[in-house]
């Protein structure tokens, strides 16, 4: 075929041990998407490769409790990190939850034999640093069909499923599950004080949360920013800025599972991460109201809407925006554990 003979090697890492290897590779997985910017994962290097564990200690208890978009999320890095390995040669094996005494042991990787990339492992790499959630307008130009049709055999490949909606009728009745879902939220206080937790000013030496600038917001207003939200039912204003998003965005996309247990979760994750670089490199963000899937009542509304008996996961906006700043992320030093017990 035409790709395979256009592949180009690329030296997986010449003269590293694999233990710098590995630090190398985890670079890229650490830039993954996660809720609120938690980064909820920790990872070990081992004798036989790498593990890769769930850091409880970053978990939403108010809006995710069973710590379902937690393990979404590190199931993002670990995808991020196959995307990673395939670019620099190594195949890879991974092994989901290799310990069942263990929950916190998401997955395991080895590197495996060296091989050489394809054109389509390069391309998914170089956009892992075009790759940031949106979370403005989106242009009014229409995404490409092919690369929806891409996306959603690049979902099924995986085992998950993807569920397109472009029409108005069927957005705007998600908008308005978007809606419900922000006042539900907003009206509980342990929701806004979780919420506000993660928000951070512009001008932060952390390498976690939200920083203002992500919404829009300029440096003083950032700083105030978790104040107003702890103390004040702002869901009303949220809602309207949330449905006109859904409404207007070229297109909605429901990521779902079979099942809904950690490993669907986790294979869900993988999954997303593919899916969004595939859509970065053809110059397609996403952003992410996931809302009706977190407020259980609209969760089975949402999944009626989409026609579909599988387990709504997440809820993307796709569409064609101007490059956006990236958050901040923790050093690959800051998610290395050499014990697996991340209790501090």
């Amino acid at each position: 075929r035409a790709e395979e003979a256009e592949m180009v090697a690329v030296p997986p890492h010449p003269g590293r041990t694999e233990r710098e290897t590995w630090e190398s590779l985890l670079e890229y997985a650490v830039t993954a998407p996660s809720g609120h910017n938690t980064q909820p994962w920790r990872f070990r290097i081992v004798d036989d490769g790498l593990h890769l564990y769930a850091d409880r200690r970053r978990a939403l208890p108010v809006v995710d409790p069973q710590d379902r978009e937690l393990v979404m999320s590190c199931g993002a890095a670990l995808g991020q990190l196959e995307v990673a390995m395939r670019h620099f040669g190594h195949p890879g094996a991974i092994t989901t939850f290799p310990d069942p005494s263990d929950p916190d042991l998401l997955a395991a990787a080895a590197l495996g034999e060296e091989h050489t990339p394809r054109p389509s492992d390069h391309r998914l790499f170089e956009a892992i640093d075009r790759r940031h959630t949106h979370r403005a307008d989106f242009e009014e130009r229409a995404v490409d069909g092919t690369l929806l049709a891409s996306l959603v055999r690049d979902a099924q490949r995986a085992g998950v499923s993807l569920h397109v909606i472009a029409d108005d009728v069927t957005k705007a009745a998600v908008a308005a599950l978007v809606g419900e879902g922000d006042v539900d939220q907003f009206d509980s206080v342990p929701f806004r004080r979780e919420l506000a937790s993660w928000l951070r000013p512009n001008r932060t030496r952390r390498h976690d949360g939200m920083p203002g600038y992500a919404f829009g917001v300029a440096d003083l207003p950032s700083v105030l920013g978790p104040a107003v939200v702890a103390s004040f039912n702002t869901g009303g204003r949220q809602a309207l800025k949330d449905e006109q998003l859904a409404r207007t965005s070229p297109v909605l996309a429901v990521l779902a599972t079979e099942a809904d247990t950690p490993s669907d979760w986790l294979a869900a994750g993988r999954a997303l991460a593919r899916l969004l670089l595939r859509a970065a490199a053809h110059g397609v963000a996403a952003s992410f109201l996931n809302q009706p899937v977190e407020v259980p009542a609209l969760r089975h509304r949402l999944r009626d809407l989409v026609g579909s008996e599988a387990n709504p996961q997440l809820l993307m906006c796709l569409g064609h925006a101007a490059p956006d700043r990236p958050t901040p992320r923790r050093s690959v030093a800051e998610v290395l554990a050499d014990d697996p017990d991340p209790s501090p």
